[in-house]
C-alpha cells in the first residue's frame, strides 16, 4: 500500500459510520454473546489458538456476526479475505481461491474467507468454495440472519459449525452507547455529548436489540444537536424520536422469521390469546407479509384446532380470505384481526385433526379395502344383476334418519376414528353419536320396531 492509498483508507476510515468506527478489534471491547466467545468456551479457545475450523456465524442483525468475524481476522496469522454476498460473485471466489492456493504452496499461509450474508448466494456459487473447504485450500466464515439448515447447501453446512448468536440486551446496547459516548478517537467523545435518560431508554427500545441501529442513530441525534453555550450537546427524547423515526422491525418474507412468525401466531390461536395473536398478526401485516399467507394459516388454525368444536370458525376464516381478496390491503388488516380474535376466543378441539391422522395411517398400511357391495350403486342392469346396492337401507325411511349399517369395509367393522371432545358444539356432536351407538347395540330392537311402522302405515293406507 502507498502513501495515497493509505491516506485513502485513513479518510474512508474516519467518514464511515459510527458503528463502523466502533466495531471493536479484539475480544476486550467485545460486547455480548458469552455463550460462545466468553473465556474457556471452545470458540474462544480455537480463535486464540489460530485453529480455527470452517465456521457459520448465525444471528439477527447487529448481534455482532461481522465483528466476531473481524475479530478472528486480527486475532489469526492466516491471511483475511472478506467478500458480501450482496456484491461477489463466483469470479471473485474463484480469484480468492487462486491466491489461497499460491498463499498455500509458497508460505504455506492458511487463507480464511469471509461471506457476509452468505444466503444470498445460490447454490452454483456455494458449491464454488465446497471443494475448497473440503481438501482445506480455505477456512469458511459464513455470517446469515437466516437459518442455515435452509439457506446453505447441506454439503457446505456439513463441514462447518454452526455457532448461534443471540440478540443483545437492553443492558449490552446501552454499554456499546456509553462507550461510543465516551470514545474520543473513533466514537462521539469530543462532542461532549449528554443523552437524557429517557432518549437512552428510547433509543434502547426502538433499536430492537440491534447496536448497529442505535448507534447511527445516536451519530445522527448528536450530529443535528449544536452545542449550547457551556458546549454540551443535550440530546432530548424528541431528537432521539426524530432520529429513529420509527421502530425498526427486522423480518424477511423468505427467511427463518417468516416461519417463526406465522408459528407463534398459530400457537397463539391455538392456546385462546387473542392480544398475542393481534400481535404476531399485526408484525408480519406491517412489514408487509402477503395477507393470502396469513389468511391461509387462520383457514387451518380453524380445522385443525377448533374443528367441530365450533364448526363456524371454519366459515368466519375463509370470509376473511375473502375479504382481503375482495378489498384488499390495508383495509383487509381488520377482516384477520377479527378472525384472529373469533379463533382464539373459539372453543378448541383437535378431535378432527386425530381422527384423520388415525385414518391416513390405516390408508398408509396399504390395504386396499373393498367397498362393501350393498353401499355401491348400481348404475347399470349388470351392476344391479350382480348385487350392487341390494340390502342398502335408506336412512330417511327411519325414525330420526337414522338405521343401523355397516358403511365400513368388513376388516374395519367397529372401529372409531373420532371421538368428539367435550367442547362447544362438539358436546351435542358426542351426545347424538353416542345415542346412535346404542341404538346400534340394539339391532333386533330396532327391526322389530320397524316392522310395526310399517304394518301401521300399510293399516292407514288400507283404511
Amino acid at each position: 500500500m502507498d502513501m495515497f492509498e493509505h491516506q485513502f483508507e485513513k479518510q474512508k476510515e474516519k467518514e464511515a459510520p459510527l458503528a463502523a468506527r466502533m466495531r471493536p478489534r479484539d475480544f476486550h471491547g467485545f460486547v455480548g454473546q458469552e455463550h460462545i466467545v466468553g473465556d474457556g468456551h471452545v470458540l474462544r479457545k480455537a480463535i486464540e489458538a489460530d485453529q480455527l475450523p470452517s465456521i457459520m456465524l448465525w444471528g439477527p442483525p447487529g448481534s455482532g456476526k461481522t465483528t466476531l468475524a473481524y475479530i478472528i481476522a486480527n486475532a489469526t496469522n492466516s491471511h483475511f479475505s472478506p467478500v458480501s454476498a450482496t456484491s461477489a460473485g463466483v469470479t471473485d471466489l474463484r480469484r480468492i481461491i487462486e491466491e489461497a492456493k499460491e498463499r498455500r504452496k509458497l508460505y504455506q499461509q492458511r487463507t480464511i474467507l469471509f461471506i457476509d450474508e452468505i444466503h444470498r448466494f445460490n447454490k452454483a456459487q456455494q458449491d464454488t468454495v465446497l471443494p475448497f473447504v473440503e481438501d482445506g485450500t480455505i477456512t469458511l466464515i459464513g455470517a446469515t440472519t437466516e437459518n442455515p439448515s435452509f439457506e446453505v447447501i447441506s454439503p457446505l453446512l456439513s463441514r462447518c459449525r454452526v455457532f448461534t448468536l443471540t440478540p443483545l440486551t437492553e443492558n449490552e446496547i446501552r454499554i456499546i452507547i456509553f462507550r461510543a459516548l465516551k470514545d474520543n478517537l473513533k466514537g462521539l467523545g469530543t462532542l461532549n455529548i449528554e443523552l437524557d435518560n429517557d432518549a437512552m431508554v428510547h433509543l434502547i427500545t426502538m433499536s430492537n436489540k440491534d447496536a448497529r441501529i442505535a448507534l447511527n442513530a445516536l451519530e445522527m441525534a448528536a450530529l443535528a444537536t449544536p452545542a449550547d453555550a457551556t458546549g454540551k450537546r443535550r440530546i432530548s427524547l424528541s431528537t432521539i424520536e426524530d432520529a429513529m423515526q420509527h421502530r425498526a422491525l427486522p423480518y424477511d418474507k423468505g427467511g427463518g422469521q417468516h416461519y417463526d412468525f406465522i408459528s407463534a401466531l398459530h400457537k397463539s390461536l391455538r392456546g385462546s390469546d387473542p392480544d398475542a395473536s393481534l400481535y404476531w398478526l399485526a408484525r408480519m401485516l406491517e412489514v408487509g407479509e402477503d395477507p393470502l399467507y396469513i389468511a391461509r394459516r387462520l383457514v387451518r388454525t380453524a380445522s385443525e384446532d377448533i374443528g367441530m368444536a365450533d364448526p363456524q370458525a371454519l366459515v368466519v376464516a375463509m370470509a376473511a380470505q375473502q375479504a382481503v381478496h375482495f378489498i384488499g390491503m390495508p383495509e383487509g388488516n381488520l377482516a384477520l384481526a377479527e378472525a384472529a380474535v373469533y379463533l382464539a376466543t373459539a372453543p378448541k378441539s383437535n378431535s378432527l385433526y386425530q381422527a384423520y391422522s388415525k385414518v391416513q395411517e390405516e390408508v398408509k398400511k396399504g390395504a386396499s379395502e373393498q367397498v362393501p357391495i350393498h353401499l355401491r350403486n348400481p348404475v347399470t342392469p349388470l351392476m344391479k344383476d350382480t348385487g350392487y346396492g341390494k340390502g342398502y337401507k335408506y336412512a330417511h325411511d327411519y325414525p330420526g334418519h337414522f338405521v343401523e349399517q355397516q358403511n365400513l369395509p368388513e376388516s374395519l367393522q367397529g372401529k372409531q376414528f373420532y371421538t368428539p371432545s367435550d367442547q362447544g358444539y362438539e358436546k351435542q356432536v358426542a351426545a347424538q353419536l353416542k345415542a346412535w351407538r346404542q341404538q346400534r347395540k340394539k339391532p333386533d330392537e330396532t327391526k322389530q320396531e320397524r316392522e310395526e311402522d310399517i304394518a301401521d302405515k300399510t293399516e292407514v293406507d288400507s283404511e
